[in-house]
C-alpha cells in the first residue's frame, strides 16, 4: 500500500474527530502543527484515538506557568507609554516583538528610536498583528548571522537534528520588515563545534531548568541564535 500525507482541518472537518478518526481514515501517524491549534489546546488530554502521534507536550505546565517563567528573562509591556519610556532608557537599535504568533512577521528590528515607537503604536494600539501583539517584548540588538537549530526533547535529555536559515526580509541588504518566507537546511555558518556548543550551553541548560521548574518539555526544542564572533546567543 501506498503511503500518502493528508492535511485535515481538525476545526473545520466534520470528519475529522481525534477519538475515532484514526480507524477511520487508516492513519498511520498524526502530526499536529502548525503553532495555533497547538496553543488552542488540540493535542491536550486524552490521546487516545491518536497513536502514534507526534506532538509537543509540556507535563505539568499551565499557561500562566510559561508566562511567569517567561516574565524572569525579558521585558514585557502592554502600556504603550512604558514600553516608550524603557526604550529611551535602553537606546536604539533595539529590538520589538509581538509576544503572540504573529506568522513571522512580528518583529520590528528599529534602528531609530522612531522605528521602535512605531512598532510599539502598531502592536498596541493600532493591532496591526490582532491578538498576537497585544503584549510586545523589548529585546537588546544583537549584531550578527541568524540561525535556527533544533533538537529532540523528552523531557530530560535531547538529541541534535539539524540548523537552518532563513531570509525574512523584504528588501534586499537585509532591509525592510519581516515576511516569514524563504528557508534552507543545514546553516553552513553553524558549524559541528558551534552545535555542540548550542547543545551545551542552550539546549541542553533550558531542558534542564524546565525540568527542574516542574515544566517537562517533550517535543522538537528550536533555539533561535544570532551568531556573534562564533558564540551562539539566543535571540
Amino acid at each position: 500500500m501506498k503511503a500518502t500525507v493528508t492535511s485535515i482541518d481538525a476545526n473545520n472537518d466534520k470528519n475529522s474527530n481525534k477519538d475515532n478518526d484514526t480507524d477511520k481514515r487508516s492513519i498511520g501517524v498524526v502530526v499536529v502543527g502548525p503553532e495555533a491549534p497547538l496553543v488552542a489546546g488540540l493535542a491536550n488530554g486524552s490521546s487516545e484515538g491518536w497513536n502514534p502521534h507526534f506532538w509537543p507536550i509540556c507535563r505539568g505546565c499551565s499557561f500562566g506557568r510559561f508566562k511567569e517563567l517567561y516574565e524572569k528573562l525579558y521585558q514585557t509591556f502592554t502600556d504603550p507609554s512604558a514600553a516608550k519610556q524603557y526604550i529611551q532608557e535602553q537606546g536604539a537599535p533595539i529590538v520589538i516583538k509581538a509576544d503572540g504568533l504573529a506568522a513571522g512577521k512580528g518583529v520590528v528590528v528599529a534602528m531609530t528610536l522612531e522605528e521602535a515607537y512605531e512598532a510599539v503604536d502598531s502592536m498596541l494600539v493600532e493591532g496591526v498583528v490582532g491578538s498576537a501583539g497585544c503584549r510586545v517584548i523589548v529585546e537588546n540588538h544583537l549584531e550578527g548571522e541568524e540561525a535556527s537549530f533544533f533538537a529532540m526533547v523528552d523531557g530530560e535529555t535531547a538529541i541534535p537534528l539539524e540548523s537552518a536559515q532563513d531570509h525574512k526580509r523584504v528588501g534586499d541588504g537585509d532591509t525592510g520588515p519581516n515576511t516569514g518566507m524563504g528557508a534552507y537546511s543545514p546553516a553552513p555558518v553553524l558549524t559541528k563545534e558551534l552545535q555542540s556548543e548550542v547543545m551545551e550551553t542552550i539546549i541542553l541548560p533550558t531542558v534542564k531548568g524546565m525540568a527542574a521548574e516542574g515544566c517537562k518539555f517533550a517535543g522538537v526544542l528550536y533555539a533561535g541564535l544570532m551568531i556573534e564572533k562564533k558564540s551562539g546567543f539566543l535571540s
